[in-house]
């Protein structure tokens, strides 16, 4: 679940085949749990949900909290990828039952590695939970 910038740069990158981006918390909920504009998804859980904690209208905490909250998204894994480096944040993100947590490089080559990487991990090497939609 990602803003603007950082989602154009993964689709010029061709780092991804799917990645949905979306304007903040509340939309990645809907869009989770296919509400309002999400209403007519088919059936099934992203791969992965890359999260960062601080979108707008609903941070990402209360956006992981909402999804460990909820049995059908309870398996969905679960990045934490933001800039915050505070021990508070990876605590809770980890509390909260955070599968990973990737704090954002400052230049952009670096990110796009670090993504490189992710989603390697993330859509080859890792074994999904039941439900969630192949990458």
């Amino acid at each position: 679940m990602w803003r603007g910038g950082e989602v154009t740069a993964l689709r010029d990158y061709r780092l991804s085949n799917e990645l949905i981006a979306v304007k903040d918390g509340v939309e990645a909920l809907d869009y989770l749990l296919r509400r309002g504009q999400y209403a007519g998804l088919p059936p099934g859980n992203p791969a992965v949900a890359l999260v960062d904690l601080k979108m707008p209208r609903m941070g990402g905490l209360e956006v992981l909290r909402e999804i460990r909250a909820t049995p059908s998204l309870r398996m969905l894994p679960v990045v934490i990828l933001t800039s915050s480096k505070e021990e508070a944040d990876v605590a809770d993100s980890y509390g909260l039952g955070a599968n990973a947590y990737v704090v954002k490089p400052v230049d952009f080559h670096d990110f796009v590695d670090a993504i490189k990487t992710a989603g390697l991990f993330w859509a080859v090497l890792n074994e999904p939970p039941p439900g969630t939609v192949a990458p």
